[in-house]
């Protein structure tokens, strides 16, 4: 018997080729592509490519090609049957055992999706053709598009056409109750529209079935403003994301998702042109609903509203996910103005301010330190301590130990620095001053570090030990020229300070100011002074120790435009394997080794 083809494709779905053919091959991020040592043949350069997008693995040693059934068969010598049993474990999914109970689930299966197509086809069809203007112009209120209604296939659902009537032609009674969409009505004594007069949002698959609707009220008399369909057989709310069917598209494209609360914020953050979005259907996050998204996108963005309630959800959600952290995988939180949800947000203030803001998404575990330290009274030792318990509580509670200790460490050290007077002797305590916020100071920095490669941060330590060690310099200006700067502020700072150090008029300047060069440095000096990552080790340094970390810098500035080299080598020899090449490479891995 063969397995149902949509059962074999949510697996695929589910898992990405890289994923599988990872745990037996290096591979390497190349492009679109990633590239390892082919499992079917022995080599010394890579010729084995794996492409998530399109769903297959190529061998260019052996023309090996296949998706991830095929790969299991070859690898691990599985029979069919087995690879789809083994895949099916790691997507989180129960195994199909071709039972008579199995085959009855899937006609079941097919029915019910059938049903929901054809009734949100109906109400999309309703809406489209302008039948209800009503419908439509609290959409165009709301800012949605006629290009967003057909995209996400928006419907109504009006209360003077009972399609139960038409379904009831093809279907019976049992089959249209079971998809959830009518109820009883004890009083009229016949089966209702839970949906009518209300707009409605279909709720798809990965592979896009539709599973379930969401409706929102038309009139503000009518109870409860959203509904969704109620659990049935094969929906359940907390195992799906409104709009992961479409989002998982951008996968390749970008490792975050912004995760919000409503229909209208999926439809308008698309609208604006980031399909990387999803809503967790009116449901507290779930650890489903968190490996579901984690499977297409590893730093998913939290995004809830800006009242209190939204807050106070984001908080309820970052300790539920806080246990299930993982350690190639994040989730970040952001949150907006007050009162202002992702759809009021980005019409107000369009896309470009939207991903403004979005810079300013903190990490789970930040996200938890603030909230909580937010009741903190650093004076009060019982506040003090209600504050470390409930820290160590939620490390307590993260299923990877490993993890778990390094986020203790983590918090451990940010309360010793709410506490310096347990890190000093004695007769310190007279001297002692607290730090105004440094914890706030360190993110600051930490968040404005960010933004530059790894390169330009070693060139803002270069930068600062020149700025700040003016006479040493002067005496050992040589060593400045040769080094390659990659930004070219950088570079024009670099020469202005080589123009500086070898005049005769201001010899007596030991530290340089932004007052004694070209104004527009200005800004950039002022930024180096404070951010270069060097600032912590330096001080009170003698000359001997400034030019051992001097040189050491410049090395790693060096092994950093050698990585370089190779990563652009090796793109270049995997697509053509050529000995000349392969060479060069060699070389250039040899001299990273001895350097």
């Amino acid at each position: 018997m063969k397995y149902p083809k949509e059962y074999l494709d949510e697996i695929k779905l589910r898992l990405k080729v890289s994923q599988v053919v990872g745990k037996s091959v290096k591979l390497k991020k190349r492009g679109k592509e990633f590239v390892g040592l082919s499992p079917f043949s022995n080599e010394k350069t890579p010729s084995f490519t794996v492409n998530d997008e399109k769903g297959f693995y190529h061998c260019f040693s052996s023309a090996e090609h296949g998706n991830i059934f095929d790969f299991l068969m070859k690898i691990k010598n599985y029979k069919f049957g087995e690879a789809v049993r083994a895949l099916a474990a790691d997507a989180g999914m129960p195994p199909f055992r071709f039972t008579k109970q199995d085959e009855e689930k899937e006609n079941r299966w097919k029915i019910y999706k059938n049903i929901l197509e054809k009734y949100t086809s109906f109400c999309h069809d309703e809406l489209i053709t302008e039948k209800y203007p009503e419908a439509l112009e609290y959409l165009y209120r709301r800012k949605i598009t006629k290009k967003e209604i057909i995209f996400f296939k928006i419907g109504i659902v009006s209360d003077k056409k009972d399609f139960y009537e038409i379904l009831k032609k093809e279907f019976n009674e049992k089959q249209i109750i079971s998809s959830g969409i009518y109820y009883f009505d004890e009083k009229k004594k016949k089966y209702v529209d839970r949906f009518r007069n209300r707009i409605i949002f279909p709720v798809r698959s990965l592979n896009g079935s539709v599973l379930a609707i969401g409706g929102r009220a038309l009139l503000k008399t009518t109870f409860a403003k959203y509904i969704n369909s109620p659990e049935t057989e094969f929906y359940k709310k907390g195992n799906n994301l409104y709009n992961i069917n479409a989002a998982k598209e951008f996968r390749n494209k970008s490792e975050e998702a912004f995760i919000v609360e409503g229909y209208m914020d999926v439809v308008n953050l698309h609208k604006f042109g980031i399909p990387n979005v999803v809503a967790n259907l009116g449901t507290a996050m779930t650890e489903r609903q968190l490996d579901l998204v984690w499977n297409f996108f590893k730093k998913p963005i939290i995004c809830l509203d800006g009242d209190n309630s939204g807050k106070k959800a984001a908080i309820r959600a970052a300790e539920k996910l806080f246990p299930l952290m993982k350690p190639d995988f994040n989730i970040y939180f952001l949150t907006l103005p007050e009162n202002l949800d992702p759809d009021a947000y980005i019409n107000q203030n369009g896309k470009e301010a939207f991903i403004k803001i979005a810079e300013n998404k903190i990490e789970i575990q930040d996200f938890l330190w603030d909230s909580y330290y937010q009741e903190v009274d650093r004076n009060n030792p019982h506040s003090l301590t209600i504050f470390e318990k409930k820290i160590k509580s939620i490390c307590k509670d993260v299923k990877d130990r490993t993890l778990a200790k390094y986020f203790l460490d983590n918090f451990m050290r940010r309360i010793n620095e709410l506490t310096p007077s347990i890190n000093f002797k004695k007769n310190n305590f007279s001297n002692f001053k607290v730090m105004t916020n440094p914890l706030q100071q360190t993110k600051d920095i930490n968040k404005k570090r960010s933004k530059f490669e790894e390169k330009e941060l070693k060139e803002l330590s270069i930068l600062y030990l020149i700025i700040n060690n003016l006479d040493f310099f002067r005496k050992k200006v040589e060593l400045i020229p040769d080094i390659n700067f990659s930004n070219k502020l950088f570079r024009e700072l670099k020469q202005e300070l080589i123009n500086f150090l070898l005049s005769d008029k201001l010899t007596d300047i030991k530290i340089l100011k932004s007052e004694h060069i070209d104004k527009k440095f200005n800004t950039l000096i002022n930024f180096i002074n404070m951010n270069a990552p060097v600032k912590i080790i330096t001080n009170n340094k003698k000359e001997d120790e400034i030019i051992i970390i001097f040189n050491e810098i410049v090395s790693e500035i060096k092994r950093v435009d050698l990585r370089k080299q190779i990563e652009s080598l090796e793109d270049k020899v995997s697509l053509n394997l050529d000995e000349s090449l392969y060479s060069e490479l060699l070389s250039l891995r040899n001299q990273l080794k001895s350097g």
